[in-house]
């Protein structure tokens, strides 16, 4: 929450830096940069009342958690970037038809510097928290806070060509790049939010981590099948049953399958283990290692 709330106080300041540079030069190259530092208190706000709902605890309704609420904050995000992204495209579009001479850039652009290191220093702790807390929210607050730093240089630098050589149709130019780069940063959120909603598996490193787990226990007597994964935000969730000898006790087979669900719940930071205990002899085990069983009833001999 703290770190949102960073973000939400970083994006006024940039804001109000950002705009006064675009005041006093007229450039539609700052202007657009400006744009992208709304986007970013968009963004933040979303992102503040997502953090508050993912956090709270499973009840009646939401059994598995709210952690996916994560994901609506990256699609919505991603979807305010594109926006962004087409006003920019539409006022640059029009600025290159009837260019603009700009005007005081030096002071302009040494506005929009500062702002450039606040968006860099916020994006670097974001990213690092994000990572740490295993949160898509913050995470993605500070990716676009810190395609927003390199949009911001590219500006900077860009903008100051254009008062060196006084081709004034470089500033529009410079505009639709920055659009273009935002676009990417939005289809790649917009991407993210729609994986995670679909319940893809876990990383190919993951998984061989929980593969690696269940080979310690593979034995003659003891074999797995039907593994699968998802992850729904910092919460993982794995799933697999475990066949043992029917001649086993419940106790038996219930010693063994609490020592694979603790060995795999030391793999990540928050993971939710199932495990389905089956007689490794009787073939009905085998009829369940889709999603929908083969012949959709159990056992019923």
């Amino acid at each position: 929450m703290r770190m949102v709330w960073l973000a939400i106080a970083a994006a006024v300041a940039t804001i109000a830096l950002k705009l006064s540079a675009w005041l006093i030069t007229g450039s539609v190259g700052l202007l657009a940069d400006a744009a992208e530092s709304f986007v970013n208190l968009a963004a933040a706000i979303v992102a503040l009342i997502v953090v508050r709902w993912a956090g709270q605890p499973a009840d009646e309704d939401h059994a598995y958690g709210h952690d996916k609420a994560d994901y609506l904050s990256a699609g919505a995000e991603g979807t305010m970037i594109l926006v962004a992204a087409g006003t920019i495209a539409i006022a640059a579009v029009g600025r290159l038809i009837n260019p603009v001479p700009l005007e005081t850039v030096g002071l302009g652009l040494a506005i929009t510097a500062v702002a450039t290191v606040i968006n860099l220093t916020v994006a670097i702790l974001l990213l690092r928290v994000g990572r740490e807390e295993s949160s898509l929210t913050v995470e993605s607050d500070g990716r676009h806070l810190m395609t927003d730093v390199w949009t911001s240089v590219g500006v900077i630098g860009g903008v100051a060509l254009v008062a060196i050589t006084g081709v004034e149709r470089l500033d529009p130019i410079i505009a639709l790049l920055v659009a273009f780069n935002i676009i990417f940063t939005g289809a790649r959120l917009v991407r993210r939010s729609l994986s995670g909603l679909l319940d893809r598996a876990l990383e190919t490193d993951e998984i061989a981590q929980i593969e690696s787990v269940l080979d310690k226990y593979r034995a003659e007597e003891i074999s797995f099948h039907a593994l699968r994964t998802r992850r729904s935000a910092h919460r993982a969730f794995v799933s697999v049953h475990v066949l043992v000898p029917g001649g086993w006790s419940v106790q038996q087979g219930h010693d063994v399958v609490e020592r694979i669900e603790h060995d795999l719940r030391s793999l990540f930071g928050t993971v939710t283990v199932f495990t389905h205990l089956e007689p490794i002899e009787d073939p009905v085990s085998f009829a369940d290692t889709q999603l929908d069983r083969e012949d959709g009833h159990p056992n019923s001999r």
